[in-house]
């Protein structure tokens, strides 16, 4: 069996081919584009994300600077507090002793 073709039929073969395969190739080139923007589409929502959570952060960072303190600065105030308590203890203690002192 013998299959001729003549040359218009070849050239217009070839270029069917042809307009076929870039066809399929912008196709597939859509497909790829549509899916890629679908991608930056999440990852830009996603990074509005995160920047609403680091503002959220920041603003939480700023707020327990304003209203808690830090556990040394605590310690260190509770000391002073102590000390003047103790100073105040002892002057009573004083003060009773040169009472009981005077009555005798």
């Amino acid at each position: 069996m013998k299959v001729q073709f003549e040359l218009w039929q070849l050239i217009t073969l070839a270029l069917t081919l042809l307009t076929i395969l870039v066809g399929l190739g912008r196709l597939l080139l859509s497909q790829i584009e549509r899916r890629f923007d679908e991608r930056l589409g999440v990852l830009g929502a996603d990074a509005q994300g995160w920047r609403e959570t680091e503002r959220s952060v920041l603003a939480l960072r700023a707020e327990l600077a304003e209203r808690y303190v830090r556990r040394e600065d605590y310690i260190r105030g509770q000391t002073v507090i102590e000390a003047k308590l103790d100073a105040i203890s002892s002057e009573l203690k004083n003060v009773q002793i040169q009472g009981a002192k005077r009555e005798h």
